[in-house]
C-alpha cells in the first residue's frame, strides 16, 4: 500500500480524498494555487505545495509542476478527483511514466472512453444498447440533413469532443438540422479545437440513468447499481439519487451487466461510471463512460455500504476488488443536493465572495465511514470565513441524506437544507428546497426537461408557495418578543419606569414597492426560561417552543409539538429593524412592531429606490474582460456593452435601449461587485 499519496484537485472532492486516506493511514499532500492558500484541502492535508497562480490553466491544468510536487514530496501516487486532469490521457501516461501511480484507470482505458465517436463504435462491439445514429464525423450541413431524415426526427446533433452541453443541438425538422448543425461545428471548433460533428436520435422524454462500475487488475469487474441523475439544469446535474425511482430489477440488471461489458472491453482497473440515457418505456442507450469518480458518488456508497475512494486507492496498488456481484448490496435511499455558489433569484449568476456564515446541518454520517449510514452527511471545501473564489466551478458542498425510503430520505434532505445555514454570498438552497416540494418530484414523475419545463421563465419567489405562510408571520413575532425580553430583563432600570412587553404585535410585512402588508400576532403565555409561548395570527394559533437566543442564525424546536428547523437574520438590508425568517426554501422580511408604532409606520413616506436605468450594472462579481463602448459613442438597443467573467462563465452585457456613452466608470481588468455601475449613458 501507498504511503503517500498527492491530490491533484481542490475544494471537496481534495478534502474526500484526504478523509480517505487518513483512514487508511496514507500521508497526503495538497497542491494548491494563489486563490487557494488559506483553502480547506491545503489545511487537512499532511503538506501542501503551491503550484502557481489562481487560473487553473496555471495552477491545476499543469501537469509538470504536479509531477514535480509528486518528485520533491515523494508521493508514490496521484489522485486526480473529477475535472481538471482526471479525463487526460496524456497525464495519466507521463504519471505512469514517471514511475507513479494514477489512481484511476489506465490512460488506454481514458483514450478508448474520451472520444464519443470511438467509444459508440466500442459499445457496439460490446453488445451495448447505442442509440442509432451516424457515428462517422459529417462534412456537409447538406449531408447532416440526409442522415437526419434517414434516423427520423427529432435527432441530436452532436461534437464528439463535446461536454457540459457545449457543441449540442437538437433538431426537429431539416431548417433546425442545417443550422443546428453549422453553429455545433463552429461552436465544438472554438471550446475544444474538434469541429467534428455526429447525430443521433434524439430520445424522447429522456431519464439520465448512470451504472457506478469498479474493476481491478485482475480482470474482475462488478456494478454498484444505478443513480438517477436527470434532475438538470442546461445539462449540469441539480439533484441525484439511488436507487432510480424510475427502472425496474430488470431494467437494472441489465444495464448493470452492459456496463460491465463495456468495462471489460477497455480492459478497465478503477472506479467509473457509464451514463445512459433512459426512455419512457425503459429502453436504455449507451451515452458515455466517465473514466474517473463522479461528483455524485455519495449516494452509492450511501445505499451500498462501500467507500468508493478505498477501493479506487486499493485497485491503484494491486488489489482485488474485496467483493463480488454477489455481494454487492441496496440498502434504503440516498438523495444529493449540489450546493452551489449562485444566485437563483438572478438567473442563477455566479455568486462569489467571503462566507461570513458557513453552518451546515449537523452531520450524522461521514464520507469515507461505512458504518454510520441512514444520516445527514455535507462534503465540503469550505468553512466559515473561507473565500469563494471566481476562478472555479461554483459548488459549495455537496448535501447528502441517507433513509430507509424515497419519502423519509426527501423529508431528511427538506430538514437539513432549512439548517443550513449560508451567508455573505447566494446559495442555491431556495431552488432545491422548491424542487424537493414538487408534486412531480415527490412523486418520481421528471425527466432531464423537469427544470426547463416548470421554470423554463427563471426562478422566482413565488415559485417556492410556503404550506403554511402564517407559521412563518408567527415565528417572526415570536423571535421579536425572544428580544424583546433580554431588553426587559436589563438591571439598573428606573423603578416606575421599566420597560414592559405587550402581548399584541403588527408583524409588518416589507417588499421593495412600499406596499406593506400588515398582520396583527398575539404572543401570549410567554416563558423566558422555557422558551415557550402561543402566538395568535391569521385566526391560527402556533405553540413554539424554542432555545433559540439572539445572534443564533438557525432556530429549532417545536410548533404544536411537531419539530421544525428554520433560519434567522436580523437586521437585514439597510433597516435595522427588520427580520428574516426562512423556511423550506421561503422567505419573509418583516418588522414586528407594537401597534403604537405600527399606526406611525403607515404614515412614514416611502423611499423609492434610486433609477438606475442609465446605468449598466455588473449583474453579478466577476472580472471585467472587455468594455466594447467609449464615451460618446453611440449605442443601440441590443449592442455589446461589456463582458464579465466569473466561475468559468463569461456573461456578456447588452444595452437595454438607444443611447450615448456619458461615462465608463470601470476599467478593463477590473474586480467588479454585484450592481456596481459599468457605463452611464446620457
Amino acid at each position: 500500500m501507498f504511503e503517500k499519496i498527492l491530490i491533484a484537485n481542490r475544494g471537496e472532492i481534495a478534502c474526500r480524498v484526504i478523509k480517505t486516506a487518513k483512514k487508511m493511514g496514507i500521508k497526503t499532500v495538497a497542491v494548491y494555487s494563489e486563490a487557494d492558500r488559506e483553502a480547506r484541502h491545503v489545511e487537512l492535508a499532511d503538506e501542501a505545495i503551491y503550484i502557481g497562480p489562481a487560473p487553473s490553466r496555471d495552477s491545476y491544468l499543469q501537469a509538470d509542476k504536479i509531477i514535480a510536487a509528486c518528485k520533491q514530496t515523494g508521493a508514490q501516487a496521484v489522485h486526480p478527483g473529477y475535472g481538471f486532469l482526471s479525463e487526460n490521457e496524456a497525464f495519466a501516461r507521463r504519471v505512469e511514466e514517471e514511475g507513479i501511480t494514477f489512481i484511476g484507470p489506465k490512460h488506454y482505458s481514458i483514450a478508448a472512453m474520451g472520444d464519443k465517436i470511438a467509444s459508440k463504435k466500442l459499445a457496439n462491439e460490446a453488445k451495448v444498447n447505442t442509440i442509432p445514429g451516424w457515428n462517422d464525423a459529417i462534412e456537409t450541413a447538406e449531408r447532416a440533413v440526409e442522415i437526419a431524415k434517414d434516423i427520423g426526427y427529432p435527432v441530436m446533433i452532436k461534437a464528439s469532443a463535446g461536454g457540459g452541453g457545449k457543441g449540442l443541438r437538437v433538431a426537429f425538422n431539416d431548417k433546425e438540422a442545417f443550422e443546428g448543425f453549422t453553429s455545433c461545428r463552429n461552436e465544438a471548433r472554438n471550446s475544444f479545437g474538434d469541429d467534428r460533428v455526429f447525430i443521433e436520435k434524439f430520445v424522447e422524454e429522456p431519464r439520465h440513468i448512470e451504472i457506478q462500475v469498479l474493476g481491478d487488475s485482475q480482470g474482475n469487474v462488478i456494478y454498484l447499481n444505478e443513480r438517477e441523475c436527470s434532475i438538470q439544469r442546461r445539462h449540469q446535474k441539480v439533484i441525484e439519487e439511488a436507487p432510480s425511482p424510475f427502472i425496474s430489477d430488470a431494467t437494472r440488471k441489465a444495464m448493470g451487466e452492459q456496463a460491465v461489458a463495456l468495462a471489460k472491453a477497455v480492459k478497465y482497473q478503477s472506479a467509473g461510471t457509464v451514463e445512459f440515457v433512459v426512455g419512457k418505456d425503459q429502453s436504455f442507450y449507451f451515452l458515455e463512460m466517465n473514466t474517473r469518480l463522479q461528483v455524485e458518488h455519495p449516494v452509492t456508497e450511501c445505499i451500498t455500504g462501500v467507500d468508493l475512494v478505498e477501493l479506487m486507492i486499493r485497485v491503484a496498488a494491486g488489489e482485488k476488488l474485496p467483493l463480488a456481484q454477489a455481494d454487492v448490496k441496496r440498502n434504503g435511499w440516498a438523495i444529493e443536493c449540489r450546493i452551489n455558489a449562485e444566485d437563483p433569484f438572478r438567473n442563477f449568476l455566479p455568486s462569489t465572495g467571503r462566507l461570513v456564515r458557513f453552518q451546515p446541518p449537523k452531520e450524522s454520517m461521514w464520507a469515507a465511514d461505512t458504518e454510520h449510514l441512514y444520516g445527514v452527511r455535507v462534503d465540503t471545501g469550505v468553512q466559515d470565513g473561507g473565500e469563494i473564489p471566481m476562478y472555479y466551478d461554483s459548488m459549495i458542498a455537496k448535501l447528502i441524506v441517507h433513509g430507509q425510503d424515497r419519502n423519509e430520505a426527501i423529508a431528511k434532505m427538506r430538514e437539513a437544507l432549512n439548517g443550513f445555514v449560508i451567508r455573505g454570498i447566494s446559495s442555491n438552497i431556495p431552488f432545491q428546497a422548491a424542487l424537493l416540494a414538487h408534486p412531480r418530484f415527490v412523486a418520481g414523475d421528471f425527466n432531464t426537461g423537469f427544470i426547463a419545463e416548470h421554470y423554463g421563465k427563471g426562478f422566482h419567489a413565488e415559485d417556492v408557495p410556503h404550506e403554511d405562510p402564517d407559521l412563518l408571520v408567527a415565528l417572526a413575532a415570536y423571535v421579536n418578543r425572544r428580544t424583546l425580553q433580554r431588553a426587559a430583563g436589563i438591571s439598573g432600570q428606573l423603578p416606575g419606569h421599566e420597560f414592559t412587553v405587550g402581548e399584541d404585535f403588527v408583524v409588518v410585512l416589507l417588499d421593495t414597492t412600499g406596499e406593506h402588508r400588515r398582520q396583527p400576532a398575539t404572543v401570549r403565555d410567554f416563558q423566558a426560561q422555557s422558551g415557550s409561548s402561543v402566538v395568535e395570527t391569521g385566526g391560527k394559533c402556533y405553540e413554539i417552543c424554542s432555545s433559540w437566543h439572539m445572534g443564533g442564525a438557525r432556530i429549532r424546536g417545536t410548533v404544536n409539538d411537531v419539530a421544525f428547523t428554520a433560519q434567522v437574520e436580523r437586521g437585514v438590508g439597510k433597516n435595522p429593524l427588520a427580520t428574516r425568517i426562512i423556511h423550506n426554501g421561503t422567505r419573509l422580511d418583516a418588522m414586528v412592531l407594537n401597534p403604537r408604532a405600527a399606526q406611525l409606520h403607515a404614515l412614514m413616506p416611502f423611499k423609492a429606490p434610486p433609477d438606475m436605468s442609465r446605468y449598466v450594472l455588473s449583474p453579478m462579481p466577476g472580472l471585467l474582460v472587455d468594455v466594447a463602448v467609449q464615451p460618446g459613442q453611440k449605442v443601440q438597443a441590443g449592442e455589446r456593452v461589456a463582458v464579465i467573467e466569473a466561475m468559468k462563465m463569461e456573461n456578456v452585457l447588452f444595452a437595454a435601449a438607444d443611447g450615448v456613452v456619458g461615462k465608463v466608470l470601470a476599467s478593463k481588468g477590473e474586480s467588479l461587485t454585484v450592481d456596481q455601475p459599468i457605463v452611464e449613458f446620457i
